[in-house]
């Protein structure tokens, strides 16, 4: 996520844009088409600072955000005239056509800063691929590892049931499996000859089965 959010060209007032979208997505955990949903009024600059998503059924939830993403957001807002009374109902995150962006518009944004990062920091495992829900997953797991109760997870990504949220639990256990396994240490010495070469063993073994 770090080397993916460094890509955007923040010179530029199209990076600057792309930024402020890829840290909403994934500082709010929102799905792909709950961002393109988001209307100006759906901010709350004041502290704290929230965004109202609306998700499947309708359903809406309000969800908190961090600083970073608050000043990403506000100088984003201000430069875009969003701050507006008469901007509440336009889209927040649009395209050069002032039209709310498509799942494949979103997409495209985030395989271009992907593939930049993948290219960069050739050192880094990355994923053979992106879509906007993997960021969905991550801040999931962030939020996981940080040790974030599961229920709070649930409500802050719309999930119905908390049994939905326990994929990201036992992700997150595989993973520490994963991550103990290769730093447990080698109990069987190299140089341990195998059980066929114990003639000893193998003497017994014979002695013992008549």
């Amino acid at each position: 996520m770090k080397f993916l959010l460094e890509q955007p060209d923040t010179s530029t007032k199209k990076g600057r844009r792309d930024l402020a979208m890829l840290v909403t997505l994934y500082d709010t955990g929102a799905r792909v088409q709950e961002l393109i949903d988001l209307k100006v009024r759906a901010v709350r600059l004041t502290k704290p600072t929230t965004i109202t998503l609306t998700g499947k059924g309708n359903k809406k939830r309000v969800v908190p955000l961090m600083d970073k993403t608050h000043h990403l957001l506000q100088a984003y807002m201000a430069e875009n005239h969003l701050l507006e009374n008469s901007r509440q109902q336009s889209p927040l995150f649009y395209n050069s056509r002032y039209q709310p962006f498509t799942r494949p518009g979103i997409t495209y944004i985030l395989n271009k800063y992907f593939t930049r990062a993948k290219q960069l920091h050739p050192q880094v495992v990355f994923p053979e691929a992106i879509h906007p829900h993997m960021i969905r997953h991550t801040k999931a797991l962030h939020l996981l590892e940080s040790g974030v109760n599961l229920i709070y997870i649930r409500d802050l990504l719309g999930h119905v049931s908390v049994t939905t949220t326990e994929i990201y639990l036992r992700a997150d256990t595989e993973l520490k499996r994963i991550a103990l396994e290769s730093a447990y240490p080698e109990v069987v010495s190299a140089d341990t000859p195998g059980w066929t070469e114990d003639t000893e063993l193998l003497h017994w073994l014979e002695e013992f089965c008549r």
